[in-house]
């Protein structure tokens, strides 16, 4: 690698800041490293003229010639996930519909982001509407495992966390409803971070921009660059009071600090045996508590009582109504209606055909868990459990249709471990936990209480530290 891509994003915008390197070498670097990996994983699609890239690198060079004051993401190059829009480049959500929908308006963070300084040079792939823990869909293809290519990167920001973990992107952002942030962390070794919902505006205009159970976030191989991206994501400074400001990753380091000497954390397993496992998940989750006592945490296993069972009915029933109230319009119309992928025909469906009764019983189901993790926070600071159920599965296979012996009856079901955060709400920090036998990468869960970012940023830097797993780097990078 090119000694600018090796850089952490807090560095390299540092370094930009300092006038230690241009905007346009930090571009030539990265252009030149992904035009090399790239084509290997698939990670970044719909990328932007070279030249024209090099051009935008030199203005901004010119800027701060000018005395011109950078911001937090100045000249560093991202690739906005391919679901929100994005003005002036194509946004496709994966599916053919939008081919050649090119918006004239950029999703709140996405302006955010570029307001920073942030150069734009393509899209991270994902899924169709980004429906499916396999990033794949028909207009881009499949992306591949940044370390192992025959292998899924998770879905559906699984163009960034590919990305990420090659160093493709210094940092990039993703969205996460049901583990979209989450399981592409685990399966390429990054940290993620669903956000609480509201925190990071999701969409294009403040109206819609404050989904339920959708959000936007970052994506990093370290936490103080997603401390960097989620500050301007949010519009403020997670670490600290108002608005985002020029920190040197000295000063980020500084205040990720924390003792952690009285802190609880709840490990909640396979929640009782409810969730099933590919064998090898729980003994690396658990391998990777042994960090947290390190710092003198104190873990426990517990299973909360709750029916799991009647969490999930309620979850996909929620779901679907959310996909169908989306999509209604693409369903009606044949012609859409013909180039939907069956997934998302099948949670329209299910959407549409919901009654009053089941969506009342579905919220009441939500709202008694969100009383029993509100209840659970009063002992534990923290909960943890593994960030996906499986380890990457062949690239190739649409999705998991089975876990050792148990099959799955929905598409989504091989992912039943991200529902808990999701149904209430909790900001989540994927964390790297190791790598199978195999090579194989697997991550974890840290859940903490809604708008505890800053403090789950702190426990996950300490646990970074302690643990390294998030330093070992993909073989392609050699």
């Amino acid at each position: 690698m090119h000694s600018l891509v090796e850089l952490n994003a807090v560095e390299l915008a540092s370094a930009i800041r300092s006038r230690n390197v241009s905007c346009l070498e930090v571009m030539g670097a990265y252009l030149a490293h992904i035009d090399r990996l790239n084509p290997q994983v698939n990670a970044l699609v719909a990328m932007r003229d070279h030249g024209i890239l090099l051009d935008e690198a030199s203005a901004l060079d010119r800027s701060l010639d000018k005395g011109q004051a950078p911001g937090l993401l100045y000249g560093l190059p991202q690739a906005p996930k391919d679901i929100l829009p994005v003005a002036g480049m194509v946004t496709t959500k994966g599916s053919p519909i939008f081919k050649d929908t090119v918006p004239n308006e950029d999703a709140i963070s996405f302006a955010r982001m570029r307001d920073a300084g942030a150069l734009f040079i393509g899209r991270s792939n994902s899924p169709e509407f980004g429906l499916g823990g396999h990033t794949y869909n028909p207009v881009y293809g499949i992306t591949r495992n940044a370390f192992r290519p025959q292998l899924s990167a998770g879905g559906s920001s699984g163009g960034a966390g590919s990305a990420v973990a090659l160093h493709l992107l210094p940092m990039a952002d993703g969205s996460d409803m049901m583990g979209s942030l989450r399981t592409p962390a685990a399966f390429n070794n990054v940290f993620g971070l669903r956000t609480t919902p509201g925190l990071v505006p999701h969409g294009a205009a403040i109206q819609n921009a404050h989904p339920e159970f959708s959000v936007s976030g970052p994506m990093a191989r370290n936490i103080p660059d997603l401390s960097l991206l989620l500050s301007v994501m949010a519009g403020k400074n997670i670490l600290q009071e108002g608005q985002p400001q020029p920190l040197t990753l000295a000063t980020y380091q500084q205040e990720l600090q924390q003792d952690f000497s009285q802190t609880r954390i709840g490990w909640l397993g396979d929640l009782g045996g409810h969730l099933p496992m590919e064998q090898g998940v729980i003994p690396l989750c658990e391998a990777a508590l042994t960090h947290f006592t390190a710092l003198g945490a104190k873990t426990e296993a517990l299973t909360p009582d709750f029916d799991f069972n009647a969490l999930w009915r309620a979850w996909i029933d929620l779901r679907s109504l959310t996909v169908a109230t989306a999509n209604k319009d693409l369903y009606d119309n044949p012609a859409t209606r013909a180039l939907l992928k069956p997934e998302a025909v099948w949670e329209i469906e299910r959407g549409l055909g919901l009654d009053k009764a089941s969506i009342d019983k579905a919220r009441q189901t939500q709202q008694a868990w969100k009383e029993t993790v509100q209840t659970l926070f009063t002992t534990y600071d923290y909960l943890i459990l593994p960030s996906a159920q499986v380890f990457p599965f062949a690239a190739e296979t649409h999705w998991p249709d089975r876990i050792g012996n148990q099959s799955m009856d929905t598409y989504h079901r091989w992912m039943q471990a991200v529902i808990p955060a999701t149904m209430a709400g909790l900001p989540t920090l994927a964390a790297p936990a190791g790598f199978s036998p195999e090579g194989y990468p697997m991550g974890i869960q840290i859940m903490a209480a809604p708008w505890r970012e800053s403090a789950l940023l702190r426990l996950g830097h300490a646990y970074d530290q302690a643990s390294g797993y998030a330093r070992i780097a993909s073989p392609l990078l050699a």
